[in-house]
């Protein structure tokens, strides 16, 4: 049985970091498309996100709508796929970075600690880039 000097030092399990760094990509990406789908797949929810970027007193709220939504989903698309993944972690960050400042910010530390966590994903993402498991580091190989 190891002790915890295995943990601190070189736990076996550490080797499995590309395995972690794929799932959380999976599950960040997919939630990040399924968020946003609504908005792409329906004017009427557009329309929705328009007006509420209109309440919480952003310029240009038709263009600053569309643009979080794409981004989102583009976002979204390249952390599933591993593909410009330090470039989609960086839209990410800043993103989520203007959500929290806009409107997470009156709503306290638990209201804004989802974005919060979506903008340490994308500086993750946009530090470690996607792990061996992603369409950046296979294309790499290959070059």
């Amino acid at each position: 049985m190891a002790d915890w000097r295995t943990l601190v030092a070189q736990p076996r399990w550490a080797t499995r970091g590309d395995i972690v760094l794929l799932v959380t990509r999976l599950v960040i990406g997919s939630f990040l498309i399924w968020g946003v789908w609504d908005n792409i797949a329906s004017a009427a929810r557009m329309a929705e996100f328009v007006d509420f970027l209109r309440r919480h007193h952003f310029p240009m709220p038709e263009i600053a709508a569309r643009l979080s939504v794409w981004g989102q989903f583009l976002c979204g698309v390249g952390f599933v796929t591993g593909f410009a993944i330090r470039w989609a972690g960086l839209v990410c960050a800043i993103n989520f970075a203007v959500a929290v400042a806009m409107v997470d910010a009156n709503v306290g530390v638990r209201g804004a600690l989802p974005s919060t966590c979506l903008i340490l994903f994308g500086l993750i993402f946009a530090t470690t880039g996607g792990g061996r498991f992603g369409a950046d580091a296979i294309a790499l190989k290959k070059g």
